[in-house]
């Protein structure tokens, strides 16, 4: 028997993949000793988050998180960002220190792997390899994938989305069975935010490619995808449902678009930025420059292919008319113009983001790939198209003045002059070289191919580069970064017991996570209801982040901080009941004379309505302890209402007062650990203990050994009765929907098992199995193992 398949290149695209992407990594690394440093969200969530998470694990603490925020479930909040990606588990046998080192070697990885996958789809409907190559580069390197190195973690979803589609294409042309499903379970485990988003897309290219007739599809086989469908999702339960319930509370989920707002965005500017995100490389997050006033600083808006920008897709579209990847790119260029469309990605969320846009990023690959290897396709009409929307934006956006006062203040529409006519000239520079060549050489010669590849991974690497510096510009400086962050931890002093939270002053966000230390600073955006729920309710806006402005100061005795860093040592700082510390590594560091430790009692209640009225929350929480009406009733003998005289007294001395008075009766012992915490308290009559802890369905509790009712107080904290005398306190958690993912995730394992031991000896073989390559548009197999016999 012989084998006969079609010379395949994957290790050679991955190999120059992870090169090129290396080339705008690799220097940055080396500036900063070891360490890919850029700029927001990547500096402060996804470094930390991957220290944080790494350790846990390690450590066996991934039942609750007690350094994310006020304490949180650690699977609801972690598997949106790393306990799916496989990149990250690559981490696990390394020890702490050098997880910070891997991030950049991993995202080039992750580029690497994007274009391997893309190259695989793209190959199956071009007739030249070279070609698909191409296509790999420019879906690996688009500007979504380059965007997105801020947002590191999106990187894993556009890694693997081609391997489920060319699942599903081997199960619907070359009847595979199995490969689908594990696809499905690979995207749904890696992120389920964004494989809800994968979905619809998925169900988009289903539809019309089974119209388009290249498939043939009967009953018997649409419920055979069906279930394997099924069976993806669930092996991927033992995350999916747990993440899924975590978020369940989460404001932003129950936020859906209204009314006219279904129709149309409300800000005029984004219909242009989504269409410049298509001819040009996009702005840096939180930087707009083409349309300052989109709204869209962190949408992920981008589907700009380097070098080629739309030419190979509006060449394919002007010549292809009918054909069904035509109708996608048109109805995917639809629903991003249309808001309640494009929200179906995010679950009709009212916020604006484009995180699905490497759907039809690849779509554009494959697109502009056909149109240069099919020879029918005029690739100069897509070029003109593609230079003369171009040019205009470059000079309308460029050239326009802006006017103040009846004066001209600028020449240009842009934030950012210089950075503008750099992204002009990457986009039309490329159009030009491309012309040129075309012009020259014609698409069909090799000297074509060759000089498009050099010309394309320099532009690539030019972009990114320039995206990367000008992140970098506006990030930390690394030396300081890598001390102060990465490094802190072993460099504070500080006395750590008994338990305590710190604060950070004027600080970057996330330090006490880098320092392993609870804090009441922290930007994470998959935290328990309890947490926004309590910081609303006292007036601190809880969106993505918490950050209680200093003016709540009753806030740190509440929440046991006894340290405030201040970041900048020059800064002026004052605070009722902060004394000077010391200084550590470069900064000053503040102690709490309000402290009161983790574990303490009240002798008063507030009531809700009470508490609605208040001014100062953060305060009153102080003097008496927030109860509903049932709660009154059930413990009214134990506490008392608070006198109304107490109620109004906000003096600094009062603030002192209180705090000595929670400091009266408090746990002598509080201690934490991977299943939950243990305290302990002595008390001369029975009475609550608080634990400003987050409430969550997950907690129970013991006291001397018995179960305990754990009363949801102070809005979002927790609270158990305890006894005269000496009491010994046990709270455990466990993770809502762990035991019920992993049973079925456990289930469906043996189903899949089972389902292949079948498909392989249960069922006659396909006699073709792997049908020749045919047109544009028919898929050819993904590796041919078509077999015939040898003549003896």
């Amino acid at each position: 028997m012989e084998l006969l398949r079609p010379k395949r290149r994957y290790l050679e695209v991955f190999i120059i993949s992870l090169i090129i992407a290396l080339s705008f990594l690799l220097p940055y690394i080396l500036i900063d000793k070891g360490i890919f440093v850029f700029y927001g969200d990547y500096n402060v969530q996804q470094v930390p988050f991957y220290m944080l998470v790494h350790n846990a694990i390690r450590s066996g603490n991934t039942a609750w998180s007690w350094t994310t925020d006020l304490g949180a479930n650690f699977i609801g909040s972690y598997a949106f960002y790393n306990l799916g990606s496989p990149f990250f588990w690559l981490t696990m046998p390394l020890p702490d220190w050098m997880v910070p080192y891997t991030l950049g070697p991993l995202l080039a990885l992750k580029m690497a792997v994007a274009s391997v996958g893309a190259y695989a789809f793209i190959g199956r409907f071009v007739k030249r390899d070279e070609f698909a190559a191409i296509g790999g580069l420019l879906y690996a390197f688009s500007g979504f994938s380059i965007y997105n190195i801020f947002f590191n973690h999106f990187h894993e979803p556009m890694a693997f989305f081609p391997f489920l589609l060319i699942g599903l294409e081997e199960f619907m042309k070359n009847n595979r069975k199995g490969l689908f499903a594990l696809a499905v379970f690979v995207n749904a485990i890696i992120n389920y935010e964004f494989f809800i988003g994968t979905v619809f897309f998925l169900v988009l290219y289903f539809i019309l490619r089974a119209a388009s007739g290249d498939w043939k599809l009967g009953i018997k086989k649409f419920f055979l995808l069906l279930f394997e469908s099924v069976v993806g999702v669930g092996l991927a339960c033992v995350l999916f449902i747990p993440a899924i319930l975590a978020v369940m509370g989460n404001y932003r989920v129950h936020q859906p678009l209204q009314g006219w707002n279904l129709l149309l965005y409300d800000n005029n500017q984004r219909y242009g930025d989504i269409l410049h995100s298509l001819f040009f490389p996009q702005d840096l997050p939180a930087r707009p420059n083409f349309f300052p006033d989109a709204n869209n600083k962190w949408s992920s808006m981008s589907a700009f292919l380097p070098f080629f920008s739309c030419s190979g897709a509006l060449a394919f579209i002007i010549a292809r008319k009918g054909h069904w990847l035509r109708r996608i790119l048109c109805i995917s260029l639809l629903i991003a113009l249309i808001p309640g469309l494009n929200s179906m990605f995010i679950l009709f969320n009212s916020d604006y983001y484009a995180r699905w846009f490497f759907m039809p990023t690849l779509m554009l690959s494959l697109a502009t790939c056909i149109a240069l290897d099919d020879p029918d396709i005029d690739y100069a009409a897509g070029l003109k198209w593609t230079f003369a929307i171009t040019l205009i934006f470059a000079l309308a956006i460029g050239l326009i003045p802006q006017v103040s006062g009846g004066k001209i203040t600028q020449i240009g529409l842009e934030a950012y002059p210089d950075r503008f006519w750099v992204y002009v000239a990457i986009a039309l520079g490329g159009l030009v070289l491309l012309a040129v060549i075309l012009r020259r050489n014609g698409k069909s010669s090799p000297r074509f191919l060759y000089r498009v590849t050099i010309l394309l991974t320099l532009t690539i690497c030019i972009y990114a580069n320039f995206f990367v510096a000008t992140g970098k510009e506006n990030g930390e400086d690394g030396t300081w970064y890598k001390s102060v962050a990465v490094e802190g931890a072993q460099k504070l002093t500080l006395n750590r017991t008994p338990f305590s939270r710190i604060d950070v002053y004027n600080g970057m966000d996330n330090l006490g996570m880098f320092w392993n230390w609870p804090t009441i600073q922290a930007f994470q955006s998959v935290v328990p209801t309890s947490i926004m729920n309590f910081y609303q309710s006292v007036g601190v806006q809880r969106d993505v982040a918490s950050r209680p402005q200093l003016q709540y100061i009753g806030l740190r005795a509440l929440l046991s901080v006894k340290y405030l860093v201040q970041q900048n040592a020059t800064d002026t700082f004052t605070s009722p009941g902060w004394v000077f510390d010391s200084y550590q590594n470069g900064m000053k560091v503040w102690r709490n004379t309000n402290f009161i430790p983790m574990g303490f009692t009240y002798t008063s209640y507030i009531t809700q309505s009470q508490y609605k009225v208040s001014e100062n929350k953060d305060l009153l929480l102080l003097k008496g302890i927030l109860l509903n009406d049932t709660q009154i009733k059930k413990y009214s003998r134990l506490l008392t209402p608070l006198p109304l005289t107490d109620i109004y007294n906000t003096s600094d001395n009062q603030l002192a007062a209180d705090s000595a008075a929670r400091r009266m009766y408090t746990c002598s012992t509080f201690s934490t650990d991977n299943k939950g915490f243990s305290a302990a308290i002595t008390l001369p009559q029975d009475n609550l203990v608080f634990f400003s802890v987050p409430y969550d369905s997950g907690w129970s509790a013991t006291v001397n050994g018995t179960p305990a009712t754990i009363e949801q107080v102070n809005v979002g904290f927790m609270a158990v009765k305890c006894t005269a005398g000496s009491n010994s306190i046990r709270f455990n958690y466990k993770t809502p929907g762990l035991a019920a993912g992993q049973t079925v995730t456990g289930i469906f394992a043996v189903i899949l098992v089972a389902y292949l031991l079948f498909v392989r000896f249960g069922l006659p073989r396909c006699k073709e199995r792997f049908p020749q390559f045919n047109h544009i548009g028919k898929a050819r197999p993904l590796q041919n193992k078509e077999t015939k016999e040898k003549t003896p």
